[in-house]
């Protein structure tokens, strides 16, 4: 069967044409920007890659077109598909039909960590043996391809609450059935499609209907949004994570040994398991590791078989992943695209440096970081770091006068400051610089490409 993608560089729909094409079928796409690493990619799997949308793509006439989310009406490309009645379909009901059925699916939702959570998840199940297939929705560093189908009757995925296609505007996660699932918070996102959280509590209610009564549910012991998505209505097992005295009836927890959580016990039913010694760092992290080890346990691996996979854990690219060190100046790159996000990678990284001068260099790039929906959350989030420079590449107006407000109400003029260009911003780094010192970059896009741009300026103005 030949399978052409709409939006095939997207990280969801250019690991559907990863396993479209170890199925077996010719795989083709188009996309308005064909880059790396998604191009890379999919050109070392044999899809044909072009350039832009175009009705002559879809020449010779593929069996099915797969629409990603991003697409919508008046798009040359979809116009054509329809105009043409050529066979179509979300790329979330293919995924369900052709890969997901019949299989234990484990699935991780939430605002934030689904990709981390979902790696580690999987990587537990491949240090144990299982082979399992995978989804995510991003890189993870002990696997070369971001999907592949696995031997076994397990598949590990990635579960997002953002829209299906232009034609179902169901959550994707509703196509996926889990058997295990973990949720692993709450918090109102992508303004884009949901009015407001208590839609988004809705689409997750949707998604623990379709649990069956035999499946195991895990979520954290403490999050209001989760607690009202589940009193809706919940027919399977449930287990809670926590971190120290957070609740007292959590079946899973943590007791750091470490502040900045790069070393803690987990305890099961007041039992200690064993102790997660790793990279990692952060209460997210954390969080994320006890509701992995739990997921997995629901599948047959021993808690201490997990968490000694998870002491191998390399991580996920864009997930604080250290750059460059050039003489104590250490560049990180972070994928943080919302308040609680940040808030939480910078005091992870405040409780592992210590005193060290912390500079966080943050663009507002989301959707709904753009539509100023967090703006009263967002200055506070960066408490953690020294210095903020706001990158204001979109020339938002909301953005200049809540740093201007800040700065005329506090009198402080230096902590939080906005710059409209990645030059702009780089120059102002280098004008601060101080050794050690750590400068995170975040953004959920490109970035301008501010990360290659600002290590080869530090490396020139320290003499590298």
């Amino acid at each position: 069967m030949h399978i052409h993608i709409l939006g095939i560089c997207g990280t969801f729909m250019g690991s559907l044409a990863v396993l479209a094409r170890e199925l077996g079928h010719t795989v083709t796409g188009s996309d308005q920007g064909v880059y790396p690493p998604m191009s890379t990619q999919l050109e070392a799997q044999g899809i044909s890659l072009m350039e832009g949308y175009d009705p002559t793509h879809l020449d010779p006439v593929p069996d099915l077109v797969l629409i990603g989310n991003a697409m919508s009406r008046g798009n040359p490309e979809v116009e054509a598909v329809l105009n043409r009645n050529i066979d179509y379909m979300s790329g979330p009901e293919w995924l369900a039909r052709e890969v997901l059925r019949k299989r234990w699916v484990l699935a991780v939702a939430g605002t934030h960590g689904k990709t981390t959570t979902t790696s580690m998840l999987l990587w537990i199940l491949d240090q144990a043996g299982f082979d399992p297939g995978y989804l995510v929705g991003g890189v993870p560093k002990d696997f070369p391809v971001s999907a592949r189908l696995g031997s076994s009757d397990f598949f590990v995925i990635e579960a997002d609450e953002y829209d299906s296609a232009f034609f179902d505007k169901r959550s994707k996660f509703i196509h996926y059935r889990p058997r295990t699932l973990i949720l692993n918070n709450l918090e109102f996102d992508h303004a884009d499609i949901f009015d407001n959280v208590e839609a988004i509590e809705r689409q997750f209610h949707h998604l623990v209907r379709t649990v069956p009564s035999q499946g195991l549910l895990v979520r954290p012991a403490r999050d209001e949004h989760l607690d009202r998505a589940l009193a809706m209505g919940s027919w399977s097992g449930v287990q809670s994570t926590a971190i120290g005295g957070e609740s007292d009836n959590a079946d899973w927890r943590a007791e750091l040994l470490k502040d900045d959580g790069s070393e803690f016990m987990v305890i099961h039913h007041e039992q200690p398991v064993a102790k997660v010694r790793w990279a990692q760092t952060g209460m997210h992290n954390v969080r994320n590791a006890l509701a992995a080890i739990a997921a997995a346990r629901h599948v047959g691996v021993t808690p201490d078989h997990a968490i000694a996979a998870l002491n191998r854990f390399s991580g996920v690219k864009r997930r604080m992943e250290l750059l460059a060190d050039i003489d104590g100046v250490r560049v990180y790159d972070d994928f943080a695209h919302h308040p609680t996000a940040i808030a939480t990678t910078l005091e992870g990284l405040r409780n592992q440096v210590g005193d060290e001068p912390i500079l966080a260099l943050i663009e507002p790039r989301s959707n709904t970081m753009q539509q100023g929906v967090h703006q009263q959350a967002l200055l506070p989030s960066a408490d953690a770091a020294n210095r903020v420079l706001w990158a204001n590449l979109n020339q938002l107006e909301w953005l200049d006068s809540l740093v201007a407000a800040h700065q005329q109400s506090s009198g402080d003029h230096e902590t939080h400051q906005v710059e409209g260009s990645v030059e702009a911003l780089i120059s102002r780094t280098l004008e601060e610089l101080t050794q050690p010192c750590h400068i995170v970059v975040m953004s959920n896009g490109g970035f301008g490409g501010i990360h290659q741009k600002l290590v080869a300026a530090l490396k020139q103005r320290l003499g590298h």
